[in-house]
């Protein structure tokens, strides 16, 4: 039976909201993570903000609704139960001050530089992969540059005729994100407003190690990834996993040129062969990083679904590129409690 729904409402509580967080969460251990890496970057932050004024609110106080009744929340941002929650205005506003400080890039950073995860890292296998996020534009905003096609009709989703229109990013742009640019990443699939996201991966525990985007054209996998890979830090030979997609003669020259051992899939078709030989494909751990490669896969979905990704968040390249790095660091922090010991 049910039973009697008896209520206690008390007036007062002496209860610490870290006293209701089990010892063994895993957010304890995102939060120390989180909190070593912003100490890290107190300078850059100081430098961003204003000596005048109202003081500013952390920036490692996120999140809204959650938090207002949720004692793990409040908690994770070291909110007491009786403090008032913050305008989500506040955020918005404070977006532009982090955006132009590259703060997403540099909180990876130093996620990374940690002394908890600095050990799990390798420094001499990596593995890219590149992946396709749809622009917050619709196809039909996508016009010719000189105003030479015939407008929408009238009203809010007004249709418009495609038929004989030739469209191509040299003659055509998005009126609503004028850096979108039309892309498929297959055959079969369909055009798309789009940007490219680009992950760097350690093959060790397969943490990200680097992320970034770029415009979505023909050739910035590949650059990207030899981008990428050069700054690693150090001279020493690394080797590199990926997919058919980077078997390219620009991009396995490139990769050997940096010091960078390209482990791809190779790409043999009727009509080419692989940029690859026997003298790279015959070594283990060239098998070996064709496995674990596999892995990033991972990463990019976990940040285009559970990160919100799969489709724009926002207008333009700079803060997509914002929101893509600041989900491959919260990608890193959700899977540390699994490789390192909580409590």
């Amino acid at each position: 039976m049910r039973g009697e729904d008896k209520q206690n409402h008390t007036l007062f509580s002496y209860v610490r909201p870290d006293s209701r967080i089990p010892p063994n969460h895993p957010l304890r251990l995102i939060r120390r993570v989180t909190d070593a890496a912003l100490a890290a970057m107190s300078e850059q932050f100081d430098a961003a903000y204003s000596d005048e004024g109202r003081p500013s609110i952390p920036p490692e106080r996120l999140l809204m609704e959650q938090m207002d009744y949720n004692l793990l929340f409040r908690w994770f941002v070291g909110l007491s139960v009786d403090e008032p929650v913050w305008d989500a205005s506040t955020f918005s506003k404070n977006r532009e001050r982090l955006l132009a400080g590259d703060f997403a890039a540099a909180f990876l950073t130093a996620v990374l530089g940690t002394e908890q995860v600095k050990g799990l890292l390798s420094s001499e296998h990596f593995s890219v992969d590149g992946t396709q996020i749809q622009a917050w534009a619709s196809i039909k905003s996508f016009r010719r540059k000189d105003g030479g096609d015939e407008p929408p009709s009238a009203g809010r989703n007004g249709e418009r005729d495609f038929h004989k229109d030739k469209r191509c990013n040299t003659t055509h742009t998005s009126t609503t994100d004028p850096d979108a640019r039309l892309y498929k990443k297959a055959r079969g699939k369909e055009a798309k407003l789009s940007f490219l996201g680009h992950l760097l991966m350690e093959n060790r525990n397969g943490l990200i190690v680097d992320a970034r985007l770029t415009l979505a054209t023909g050739t910035a996998e590949p650059e990207t990834a030899l981008a990428m890979l050069g700054d690693l830090p150090g001279a020493h030979r690394v080797t590199v996993g990926a997919d058919k997609a980077y078997d390219t003669a620009a991009f396995v020259a490139g990769a050997r040129e940096i010091n960078a051992t390209p482990h791809v899939t190779q790409n043999i078709t009727g009509h080419r062969g692989s940029n690859l030989d026997g003298r790279t494909t015959r070594h283990p751990g060239y098998q070996i990083s064709q496995v674990i490669r596999k892995r990033i896969e991972e990463a990019n979905g976990w940040i285009k679904t559970i990160g919100g990704m799969q489709r724009a968040p926002f207008r333009g390249l700079p803060r997509m590129g914002w929101a893509f790095q600041f989900n491959a660091a919260a990608c890193n922090l959700v899977r540390l409690p699994r490789l390192l010991t909580t409590g």
